[in-house]
């Protein structure tokens, strides 16, 4: 796409309030998306949308149906578009679609209740970015499970994905909001979880007789999600339901966040840090804004946002996009919109 004529954003409206929602990482697949519908019944919908680089308009590529909303969506996380062009989604279970040209079908369901007729519906996932065969999952069962993938790279020979139970543990005294792989130590064996209790605890694979609290909310509000710092792996974002802050941590200094970020007037929904620099987080919020600080002045206090954008409706999800770090995506109402930094 020329830069001449690129614009500043463009915008998608879907046929649903849209909730899930997150960038493709292959490089081959530049700004395309995956949109998860919000409707309060069993059926709802995916959506893959992608930029014509002539109109440059969203197209929707391909729509499939999806038993419940999904919480969370993600791309492998394949920079290199060596492994086949996988999604996931989180909901009643952690379900793996195989993208084709024309229909995306559904490739795995992976099910760690396999004795029980209820499941424990799953709050988020994370996709392990250092060996996409790994993907951690958080329930409100309290546990976190981590899944093994079986991708069968072999060229030529059409590979159905299978997975199965790593480990299970129980994470949380409380329902589990939220996982996510920490890049320490390799990238592999490091995860964090937050949930109902109102902590942020840290697990290794290799060591999981025992975790380390390294925050816990001092009224005990419930944590929903935590983020951490793609280029610095000391420090990690996280906010409690229904909070207007976010607060960042470094977890060599447990339990006493090193910055505060406030000056959302609403409660904030969704937090991003910045795929290429350490110092960058955009947060966003049910006051229609989407705030990016730089936090360079840490453990000085960080006054104001360096950018603001209001979208016009309540923010419920933002993500950073990791290959092109100059791509902001926010969803509000029943629009997706992609925003150049």
């Amino acid at each position: 796409m020329s830069h001449g004529k690129r614009k500043e954003i463009y915008k998608y409206e879907a046929p649903w309030t849209v909730y899930a929602m997150n960038w493709s990482v292959r490089p081959d697949k530049r700004f395309r998306l995956a949109l998860g519908s919000f409707v309060e019944e069993y059926n709802n919908k995916v959506q893959l949308v992608g930029l014509e680089e002539e109109s440059s308009e969203f197209v929707c590529r391909n729509t499939f149906d999806h038993p419940y909303p999904t919480t969370k969506i993600m791309w492998i996380p394949d920079t290199k578009g060596v492994y086949p062009d996988l999604l996931a989604t989180s909901g009643d279970y952690l379900r793996i679609w195989r993208v084709g040209d024309t229909d995306t079908r559904l490739e795995c369901l992976l099910n760690n209740n396999k004795n029980s007729d209820f499941c424990a519906p799953l709050t988020s996932f994370d996709w392990n970015e250092v060996d996409p065969n790994l993907l951690g999952t958080s329930s409100i069962d309290t546990t976190c499970t981590i899944w093994g993938l079986e991708t069968g790279q072999v060229l030529g020979r059409v590979n159905l994905v299978s997975g199965h139970v790593k480990t299970q543990l129980i994470a949380h005294d409380k329902e589990v909001y939220d996982i996510a792989f920490s890049r320490a130590g390799g990238g592999r064996d490091m995860f964090a979880s937050v949930g109902a209790d109102g902590s942020v605890r840290m697990f290794d694979l290799r060591h999981l007789e025992h975790s380390t609290i390294i925050y816990e909310d001092p009224q005990h509000h419930p944590l929903l999600r935590l983020c951490w710092n793609k280029q610095d792996p000391n420090y990690l974002a996280t906010m409690a339901m229904d909070g207007m802050e976010v607060v960042i941590l470094d977890v060599r200094v447990p339990c006493t966040p090193v910055a505060r970020l406030n000056n959302h007037r609403a409660c904030v929904n969704g937090i991003a840090w910045a795929p290429h620099s350490s110092c960058h987080i955009c947060t966003a919020a049910d006051d229609h804004q989407a705030l990016i600080w730089d936090i360079q002045q840490m453990p000085r206090a960080i006054e104001d946002p360096i950018l603001a954008y209001t979208a016009e409706g309540e923010i419920n999800n933002v993500q950073w996009a990791s290959t092109q770090p100059d791509w902001i995506s926010i969803c509000y109402n029943n629009c997706l919109e992609i925003l150049r930094v």
